[in-house]
């Protein structure tokens, strides 16, 4: 049997007050995202700038993403019926999915576009459009330090995944603002900066989308939990009464929750009842313990008899 370990330093949140916490810096980022990328819109419309309107369409791109999710969280937390015995915790990875490949549109438009006006006449940009691109990369930057801090906390992938495209939309930012820069203080000879601003802004909207997709997918593929995790749900069955190994834990992530799969092995002179008794007490100690997890799957192994 495991030595008892103290784990209450690391005892998970309520899976309840994740999906809250979640949710609430999803609606941060929604609000965010609506409001800089109609801001943009307008600023670039008319400032006549398309690198601020490649722009804003990667922030309204952004909100629509969270908006998804948004829904798919809500249809995750539904309780598991005839149709979905597992319960719908997945609905955060297909979301996920769907949006990414969205996203990838609309960065493959955004060059389509750029592409075609290249060789117009550049119009000088006011200076105010410089203002909100720079206070872009400000907000940006800290809506990244925030959602990531918090997806890590709560393993949530898509507020990880948010989180990246803040960090890629405020190099976005950066981005625009030099080339309105160039634009504004070296004159027509500069005109291709702007265009050639929107084409990197629509390369980070192709990387955003290209990882957030695989992100997604290989939540989607039963990837094995963190080795942390791993290693407090072995422990902590194997202080169970009547445990005498962990044989084989498999613990597969599912949206914000978790099923595991366990074998314990157990005295083999033991009888059915006595064995089903210690199953069950492995699985409410699991489930009690660590509150992330949707179900424990125990199956029952013997143990040589030692005399």
């Amino acid at each position: 049997m495991s030595n008892v370990h103290d784990h209450s330093a690391v005892d998970p949140t309520p899976v309840d007050d994740v999906y809250r916490e979640v949710t609430r810096a999803a609606m941060l980022g929604l609000s965010v995202n609506l409001i800089l990328g109609l801001g943009k819109l307008i600023g670039g419309i008319v400032g006549q700038s398309f690198a601020l309107i490649a722009d804003a369409v990667n922030s309204l791109g952004d909100a629509l993403s969270t908006l998804v999710v948004l829904v798919a969280l809500k249809i995750a937390q539904r309780p598991a019926d005839a149709e979905h015995p597992y319960g719908h915790s997945r609905a955060e990875g297909i979301a996920a999915t769907n949006v990414a490949v969205l996203i990838m549109v609309s960065a493959v438009l955004v060059v389509v576009e750029a592409i075609q006006r290249w060789s117009l006449p550049s119009v000088m940009p006011p200076q105010w459009t410089l203002w909100i691109a720079g206070a872009n990369i400000v907000i940006k930057e800290s809506l990244y330090h925030y959602s990531h801090r918090i997806g890590v906390r709560t393993g949530s992938s898509s507020l990880i995944a948010n989180a990246w495209d803040h960090r890629s939309d405020a190099l976005c930012a950066f981005a625009v603002l030099v080339g309105l820069a160039l634009l504004r203080f070296g004159g027509t000879n500069y005109g291709w900066a702007d265009e050639f601003a929107s084409l990197v802004v629509a390369a980070a909207i192709l990387f955003s989308g290209v990882q957030l997709f695989r992100s997604s997918a290989t939540n989607l593929m039963d990837i094995q939990a963190d080795p942390e995790l791993i290693a407090l749900i072995r422990d902590e069955a194997g202080n169970v009464e009547g445990v005498r190994e962990v044989e084989t834990l498999w613990v597969r992530k599912s949206g914000l929750e978790f099923f595991a799969d366990i074998h314990v092995e157990v005295d083999s002179q033991l009888t059915v009842e006595q064995g089903h008794r210690i199953g069950h007490r492995v699985k409410d100690r699991l489930l009690a313990r660590f509150t992330n997890l949707r179900d424990v799957l125990v199956h029952l192994e013997p143990h040589p008899h030692r005399h």
